[in-house]
């Protein structure tokens, strides 16, 4: 019995009280951690709740500064748009005045018809309306310059009313956008903690990859509204412009004999100069031509050449991948072989894109030589037509002038 209670007592009584005190000290250090966390937590909480107001504060200011600013932006768009649309509405206006005064030149053309039908086979560039035609006939040349005049004017007018429409377009388009967004912002402000309709919602923390920024944002509407003031404008000159080609009349209707023959005179050697000058150009492209066909054959041969050195220096790489064991060796031979390949090959790049250029450049002589040609061929015609057809016929006409 004396053993097993001799066996069963462990500690002092010095342990007994040192073990005492030390789960005491644990549990006042344990507290007082605690303790401390207590009101750490309670700092913490205080100071989100306050952080979290205070940015719900600011984040109500800024949509409420959104909804203004896009109010703003909406206001000035729809002042830019109901311009527009009267801009637009009032040039319509001034196209059924030019379309009534075109139809009113609707006149038979009947003096000097042979002459004018003559010119009327020239091609290409040379069908132009030159102090000739206006100097066969002046009534002709008047109500022909005239219609042309009307018809290019509606052509305008048809392109500016599409530019204002256009313009018309992304107004409204814009506004489309703004209005959604206003309703948007206005939905986000009116939430509050307390709403029926809120919800977590993942992947909600993250900026579009198709959003722009607020400088991009305004600049769209500002190129908007600037290009719907500018098709205004435009619009407005065009108007004015409309009233003063309606307003226009002719002054004198007389045409005189000496005059067209000067004006043939001029023309034609006008022409016999310009005839001239393309064929010497044509005779510096043709050289040109056998010039660019010289340096590319040369081109050509030159990369054929290159296929010796090639296959030579790629055969010595081949072969040295042949020595055995430790005398595979990457000696400067080797590195000097892999960088002439590597030379040759860039070289022969250079070459095949010089080559590319040169053929290029060949292929526009060659269009050039072709046009000049075709623009010789229609002086030449043009010549035949004024130097031999038109001035023998007048030559034939006897005018009395009074």
């Amino acid at each position: 019995m004396a053993k097993l209670i001799q066996a069963r007592t462990k500690f002092l009584p010095q342990e007994w009280s040192i073990s005492n005190k030390s789960r005491y000290n644990n549990a006042e250090v344990q507290r007082s951690r605690s303790e401390r966390l207590v009101l750490e937590s309670e700092r913490l909480v205080d100071e989100i709740e306050n952080t979290t107001r205070k940015t719900q504060r600011d984040v109500n200011k800024k949509l409420d500064q959104r909804i203004e600013e896009v109010t703003y932006w909406e206001k000035e768009l729809n002042t830019k748009l109901d311009e527009l649309s009267d801009e637009t509405e009032l040039l319509l206006a001034q196209k059924t005045r030019l379309e009534k005064a075109l139809d009113s030149y609707c006149a038979p053309l009947c003096i000097a018809q042979q002459a004018l039908l003559n010119r009327e086979k020239r091609v290409g560039i040379d069908l132009v309306h030159d102090e000739v035609e206006r100097e066969l006939l002046k009534e002709v040349e008047v109500i022909q310059g005239i219609m042309a005049l009307l018809k290019r004017t509606i052509e305008q007018t048809d392109e500016q009313i599409r530019l204002n429409r256009s313009a018309k377009f992304y107004l409204e388009k814009d506004l489309k956008d703004k209005s959604r967004a206003l309703n948007v912002d206005k939905f986000t402000a009116n939430l509050t903690n307390n709403s029926p309709n809120i919800d977590y919602f993942p992947n909600t923390v993250r900026i579009e990859g198709n959003s722009v920024t607020p400088e991009e944002w305004q600049d769209f509407t500002n190129t908007n509204i600037v290009n719907a003031d500018k098709q205004k404008n435009s619009s407005t000159a065009l108007r004015s412009l409309i009233d003063g080609i309606l307003s226009e009349t002719t002054s004198d209707m007389l045409r005189q004999e000496e005059a067209v023959n000067r004006a043939f005179k001029f023309r034609i050697q006008e022409t016999k100069d310009a005839k001239c000058k393309l064929e010497k150009h044509l005779s510096k492209v043709l050289d040109e031509i056998s010039a660019q066909v010289k340096n590319i054959e040369l081109l050509k041969k030159t990369i054929i050449d290159k296929e010796g050195p090639m296959k030579v220096a790629q055969t010595r790489l081949d072969t040295r991948t042949q020595r055995p064991n430790v005398e595979l060796v990457r000696d400067p031979a080797q590195y000097r072989l892999i960088s002439e390949v590597k030379e040759i090959t860039d070289n022969v790049d250079r070459l095949r894109a010089t080559l590319a250029q040169a053929e290029a450049e060949l292929r526009g002589l060659r269009r050039n030589q072709l046009a000049l040609e075709e623009e010789i061929e229609i002086k030449t015609n043009t010549l035949y037509i004024d130097d031999v057809q038109n001035l023998n016929l007048r030559n034939s006409i006897s005018i009395n002038y009074f």
